[in-house]
């Protein structure tokens, strides 16, 4: 009895560990762009996923991962304090990147000035093109 008790209770602590079950990694960040033409959204998650405009979920490749990781790195202050730029004259495209640790705002313009928002403007617009085949 003792054999069939202690077997079970293995079961049940060795079950959640990995056995077939289907566990999602968390998103990096939702990211949103609006301004003229279509306006963007998109969802990265860290296992490489992406979903545009709540489409159907695409992979990213290789290196557009890594590129994500790290930009969703280089973004955690920012997103900590709530980095929110308002809208300047020249505005063409606004962006919103929300995190779990809080939400950015800024218009296309304030990249020039923020190396990690430069490259928040480049991530988006290249998975825009692939993996979404959206126009950039």
């Amino acid at each position: 009895m003792r054999r069939v008790l202690a077997a079970a209770l293995a079961g049940l602590i060795l079950a959640p560990a990995g056995c077939g079950l289907n566990v999602e990694e968390p998103d990096l960040f939702a990211l949103t762009r609006t301004g003229p033409g279509h306006a963007l959204s998109m969802v990265v998650n860290s296992d490489g996923a992406i979903r545009c405009d709540a489409g159907e979920q695409k992979m990213l490749s290789s290196a557009q991962v890594i590129q994500a990781r790290d930009l969703a790195d280089d973004l955690y202050n920012d997103s900590k304090r709530t980095l929110t730029i308002p809208r300047a004259p020249g505005t063409v495209y606004y962006y919103r990147i929300r995190m779990q640790q809080g939400t950015i705002s800024f218009p296309d313009l304030a990249a020039r000035r923020h190396r990690e928002l430069s490259e928040a403007t480049l991530f988006a617009a290249q998975a825009a093109q692939r993996p979404c085949g959206l126009g950039g």
